[in-house]
C-alpha cells in the first residue's frame, strides 16, 4: 500500500549511502526536482544515479552531481551544451560514467522491471562500449548481451495519482518514469494532483500502484492543468 506524505523531505530521508537510484526525465521534462532536491538535504552521498541525461544548468540532478554526491552515473547522453556540472567533475576525475545508448538504456531498465535476466542486442556491436561483453549471431548478425539495471530507488514525477498511486503522466514528462518505477525496490512519485479513488480512468493510468512505494503532491505551476476525472 502507498504511503502518501506531507513534503518531499519526508519521502526520500531513507535513502542511504551508496545507494542505486534512477531518477525519472528526458532533460527537464518530468524531471522530480523536488524530490532530488530533498535527497541532497537528505545528505545521502556516494550514489549511483541512473538517468537518461547528466544534469541540466544548476538545479535537480545537476545539483546533486555539483555538490559530490554522485559516485557514479549511467546515462545516454551526458554531454548537453548545459552540463557543467558533470563536465568538470568528469574532467577531474570526481565521477564515473558508464555510457549506455539509449535504447539499451530503456531496455535494461524495463529489463529489470519484468523479471528478464539478460537480453541479446545489436546496437553497439564492434564500438568501445561492446569490449569484454559476450557476442553471440543469430540469423546471421551479431548481437551484444546486455544486463538488467536494477535500483534501489527511482525517484520519478507524474502528473496525476489516486489516493492507491496508480499514476497518469503528462505528454513527454512520461519517458522513463514508468520503467524505472518497475525496476527499483522503493519508488517514490511526486504529482501534482491526488485525487481520490475512481477519479482516474482505469484506461489511463500507466504505472499501476503495485509499483508505487511513497506519494508526494508538490506545489502546482500555473501551467499544469487541472486534473480531469474519469467521469467527465
Amino acid at each position: 500500500m502507498v504511503t502518501i506524505v506531507e513534503n518531499a523531505a519526508a519521502a526520500v530521508p531513507a535513502i542511504p549511502d551508496g545507494a542505486t537510484v534512477m531518477i525519472g526525465g528526458f532533460g527537464a521534462a518530468g524531471q522530480p526536482v523536488e524530490l532530488i532536491d530533498a535527497l541532497i538535504q537528505s545528505g545521502a552521498t556516494d550514489l549511483t544515479v541512473v538517468n537518461n541525461n547528466a544534469g541540466n544548468g544548476d538545479v535537480g540532478l545537476a545539483a546533486l552531481i555539483r555538490e559530490g554526491r554522485v559516485r557514479k552515473i549511467v546515462c545516454s547522453f551526458p554531454r548537453q551544451s548545459d552540463s557543467w556540472h558533470f563536465d568538470k567533475k568528469y574532467r577531474d576525475g570526481q565521477i564515473e560514467l558508464e555510457l549506455v545508448p539509449q535504447g539499451n538504456l530503456a531496455e535494461r531498465i524495463r529489463a529489470a522491471g519484468a523479471g528478464i535476466g539478460a537480453f541479446y542486442t545489436p546496437t553497439g556491436y564492434g564500438t568501445p562500449l561492446a569490449e569484454g561483453k559476450e557476442v553471440r549471431v543469430i540469423d546471421g548478425k551479431p548481437y551484444v548481451l546486455e544486463y538488467p539495471l536494477v535500483a534501489d530507488y527511482a525517484l520519478v514525477k507524474a502528473h496525476q495519482a489516486d489516493e492507491l498511486g496508480n499514476l497518469i503522466y503528462r505528454k513527454t514528462a512520461r519517458n522513463f518514469g514508468p520503467i524505472m518505477a518497475a525496476a527499483a525496490a522503493m519508488t517514490v512519485a511526486q504529482v501534482s494532483y491526488i485525487v481520490p479513488v475512481g477519479d482516474l480512468d482505469p484506461e489511463s493510468v500507466v504505472t499501476p500502484c503495485l509499483y508505487v512505494d511513497r506519494l508526494v503532491r508538490v506545489s502546482v505551476p500555473m501551467s499544469v492543468p487541472e486534473p480531469v476525472g474519469a467521469g467527465q
